[in-house]
């Protein structure tokens, strides 16, 4: 199958969606947060933000449904196998299934574990738990959403996804009034809000995506269970999930490690990450671009599809970034004293906002390069350049933290990121060659 051409206005049409769609969950938290503040108690508050990370948490597990679905996708279609982008739908949509129907049914023990590693006052607890007891329903439509949008972005319709997104935002924001506001339903209300907007959401996306079930492929039983397939299915998913683990393993210890230098470094760390989380945010739409391109073009055989692909979206991450940290070098200060009006944190924060500045550039390529990995599904290079890096970044915090301090830290979490660009870099040529 011949490979569409890839300019930088289809890279762009595939970007903005997703960086518009990130632009809208900032909102939902704070609306979250804001309704239950109404209720004039702490214990709410805590209650709906403990509840909100344990079950984020447990359905972050099975991220790696999107970025698998994504890749696999991208390959089929750029294979010309329309047959097996339909019956990647069906295995995208048991898998999720199962996992939720797995949660729904372990929830005791695991609430149980998530308070025994995080305990909280016996109000709090009690209020997180009744929140997550409600909130665990709706776990196989939410793990679904990931299936449901990765096999959107490889098709390039990700202003299905904006749509989807911005569906369960405006529900949940409107439901979060009635029920908490209006009925004084308390943080049941804000969870019942958040169950009704994520089954609708997958419900609307499996509308979205009724085009993958408009022919007998989906239920083609033989080809969807086929084993060979299950079996790739199963290793891309497993090896991007034990990246995506070890990555969020750096995250979690650079806030661990950034608590022994005191409360004023902390708030500071915690302040700065939020910029990381900007640039984030901003350049996932370049990341999800390169993944559907790279994965179609894998799937065409076409090598310098492959390539440009890579070429325009690394411009235009590289672009996006520069003008990321400018803004964090002009205007950081600014930004730092709306977060915050502690004036001791407001100055650490100035003397570690260098190395947010830096961030972007240092970071960009390593994000980059998780998309084209993703899209070409070669999931055991992310996996073990992942776990390289993690030796680095503990053998840097291990040398640089000593005598530097919070410096230290956040020297070595750069150095994570250079890493994850140089070791993924290393494997681009191999990776350009499955193309041939």
């Amino acid at each position: 199958m011949t490979a569409k051409p890839v300019t930088h206005a289809r890279v762009l049409r595939i970007a903005w969606p997703i960086a518009l769609s990130n632009a809208t969950v900032p909102i939902l938290g704070a609306v979250d947060t804001g309704v239950v503040g109404q209720l004039g108690q702490a214990a709410p508050i805590g209650a709906v933000g403990i509840g909100a990370i344990i079950i984020g948490g447990l359905y972050w597990i099975f991220g790696f449904l999107r970025m698998g679905t994504t890749g696999l996708t991208g390959q089929a279609l750029g294979a010309g196998d329309a047959p097996e982008v339909s019956a990647l739908l069906s295995r995208a949509m048991m898998l999720a299934m199962a996992a939720g129907v797995l949660l729904i049914a372990g929830q005791i023990w695991l609430f149980n574990a998530a308070f025994a590693i995080s305990p909280a006052s016996p109000e709090v607890e009690g209020l997180a738990r009744h929140y997550m007891s409600i909130r665990i329903w709706s776990s196989p439509a939410a793990i679904a959403v990931y299936g449901l949008t990765g096999w959107l972005i490889a098709q390039e319709r990700t202003r299905a996804v904006l749509v989807i997104q911005l569906w369960m935002n405006g529900v949940n924001i409107v439901l979060d009034l009635l029920f908490v506001l209006g009925l004084d339903w308390g943080v049941g209300g804000v969870a019942t809000a958040t169950v009704i907007a994520e089954t609708s959401g997958a419900a609307l996306g499996l509308w979205l995506c009724r085009d993958g079930f408009n022919t007998p492929a989906w239920r083609d039983w033989p080809r969807v269970f086929d084993r060979a397939r299950l079996i790739h299915m199963a290793r891309v998913n497993r090896d991007i999930m034990i990246r995506s683990m070890l990555l969020q393993a750096i995250f979690i210890s650079f806030l661990f490690l950034g608590s022994d230098f005191g409360d004023v470094p902390l708030a500071a760390n915690q302040i700065l990450l939020q910029f990381l989380y900007i640039t984030a945010y901003a350049l996932d739409g370049f990341a999800f671009a390169v993944e559907a391109l790279v994965g179609q073009a894998l799937g065409a055989h076409a090598r310098e599809t492959l390539r440009r692909a890579a070429k325009l979206c690394l411009i235009w991450t590289m672009s996006t970034s520069a003008v990321l940290a400018l803004i964090f070098a002009v205007a950081g200060g600014l930004i730092i004293d709306l977060m915050t009006t502690a004036p001791l944190v407001r100055e650490a924060a100035r003397a570690y906002l260098p190395y947010m500045i830096a961030a972007p550039l240092l970071g960009a390529p390593s994000w980059l390069l998780d998309g084209i990995f993703i899209g070409a599904t070669r999931s055991t290079d992310m996996r073990n350049m992942m776990a390289l890096s993690f030796v680095i970044y503990v053998i840097a915090a291990a040398l640089l933290i000593p005598p530097l301090g919070n410096h230290g830290l956040w020297i070595a979490f750069l150095i994570s990121f250079v890493a994850r660009g140089l070791t993924l870099g290393s494997r681009y040529p191999a990776l350009e060659r499955l193309a041939d």
